[in-house]
């Protein structure tokens, strides 16, 4: 498994988003075009939130 793909589940388990142990192996799945638009569109909610500090 290469480096990229390592860094991203340790970045995950670090911020308590990885919970199930079998991603290690699925982690080449291709996710649908809708799962990636959703997070796409939860990214850009919260980067634009008002509700968030000014610093």
């Amino acid at each position: 498994m290469d480096d990229r793909k390592l860094e991203l589940l340790g970045r995950l388990s670090r911020l308590g988003i990885k919970k199930d142990p079998q991603w290690l192996e699925r982690l080449d799945e291709p996710a649908p075009l809708w799962v990636v638009l959703e997070l796409m569109m939860e990214l850009m909610e919260q980067r634009e939130s008002p509700h968030q500090p000014f610093d």
